[in-house]
């Protein structure tokens, strides 16, 4: 759990670190998912469908802010169903500023889900959304969520529809309205995902927000358990044709994304959990304190050695000579004293009688020390000293 921790650590560093690079890079790489998306899905202006478009368009997007992304997917859309009729234009022109008026200019932040559920559900693995928008969102997560189903379902009602309306006249322009209204109104499987993800998002925001101990992990097992037993109990009244595996495996990674999420957001120490009750004037408080889990990223200190001290240093004790000298005067007596290191010879031993000199030199590496007084007049001056190395 350990290495964990400070890999999160060194992942939150780095972000901090290089951000101002790191954000542009992923706005330019969803946006051309988004667009790409979009062209496979509907593909019906071939002016469109060039990746050398969709390459400036997602260059474009990621200079701007998140808004600039769902700018181009709706106009990239229109302009596809513009393609196909203008009557499907106008209906998806609608249904987007119906969103617009109802969702986006009170919940502006959490537009950017209405982008990646459809992207979501063409991976097959939607169920994620509902499990982390309650962990991450709000109750008015459901309505940004319920709009991205609805996108999503929107384009494959006109995909489905698309072959009959290429065969209807000009003129026949109630017709090709009734039918869209009638494909998008009446479409089962849209209606039970939307409930499906309402009540999960619900669900999951109500326990997370629990005191109880690991209430994000029941909250996304939780979840995720619902999510599939509606979807499953819907395909079994409505006959939506939803597949069984393809709910439960997503099931599966939807409790894996958000114990992912839960890790990065908040990870709790449930061991170390520490009660306290303390009161006011007005109040008596019930205070339930659960630490965070986390490590400090492990830092490195190099240091730099100066190879050229490093030779003379070794060289000094290899070979050469290194004299010193300190000489010290007072009143009626002088003293020098010198030490000279010597790497080989041997010398005999001197003793001078005026000058009370004495050395000692050793073979191989050493020192020698020679103190000289000037002054015989003093005992003390005149002893003498040796050091032994």
């Amino acid at each position: 759990m350990t290495g964990l921790l400070e890999l999160r650590e060194k992942i939150k560093i780095f972000y901090s670190k290089y951000e101002v690079f790191i954000l542009p890079v992923v706005k330019f790489l969803l946006a051309f998912v988004v667009l790409n998306t979009l062209n496979g899905q509907l593909g019906y202006m071939t002016q469109l469908d060039n990746i050398a478009i969709v390459l400036i368009a997602a260059l474009v997007c990621s200079f701007l802010p998140v808004g600039g992304i769902i700018f181009f997917a709706v106009v990239f859309s229109l302009l596809h169903m513009y393609a196909l009729s203008m009557e499907v234009a106008l209906v998806g022109g609608c249904m987007y500023l119906l969103m617009f008026l109802l969702f986006f200019r009170f919940s502006p932040k959490e537009s950017l889900v209405v982008v990646l559920t459809p992207i979501l559900f063409v991976l097959k693995i939607p169920y994620i959304m509902p499990v982390a928008m309650g962990l991450l969102g709000t109750p008015a997560s459901m309505v940004s969520v319920g709009c991205g189903v609805a996108v999503y379902y929107l384009m494959i009602t006109i995909s489905t529809n698309a072959p009959t309306i290429n065969t209807m006249g000009t003129d026949e322009i109630s017709a090709k309205l009734r039918l869209l209204i009638d494909g998008i109104l009446n479409d089962k499987a849209m209606l039970v995902m939307i409930t499906a993800f309402a009540i999960t998002v619900m669900v999951v925001y109500l326990i997370r927000r629990m005191s109880v101990d690991y209430s994000w992990t029941i909250a996304v097992i939780a979840g995720a358990m619902i999510n599939m037993l509606i979807l499953l109990l819907g395909d079994l009244l409505y006959d939506t044709n939803i597949s069984v595996v393809g709910v439960i495996i997503g099931a599966v990674v939807a409790v894996f994304a958000g114990k992912v999420i839960e890790f990065f957001r908040l990870c709790l120490d449930y061991s170390r959990t520490e009660k306290v009750q303390f009161e006011d004037d007005e109040y008596y408080y019930y205070v339930k304190a659960v630490p965070k889990m986390s490590v400090a990223a492990p830092t490195k200190t190099v240091k730099k050695i100066n190879e050229q001290k490093r030779t003379s240093m070794q060289q000094m004790r290899s070979g050469g000579t290194v004299r010193r000298t300190v000489s010290s005067s007072g009143t009626g007596s002088s003293r020098s004293v010198t030490t000279e290191r010597t790497g080989t010879g041997r010398s005999t031993t001197q003793r001078g009688q005026t000058a009370y000199t004495r050395r000692n030199d050793y073979s191989g590496s050493g020192r020698s020390v020679t103190i000289n007084s000037n002054n015989m007049t003093t005992d003390r001056d005149t002893d003498d000293y040796e050091e032994l190395f």
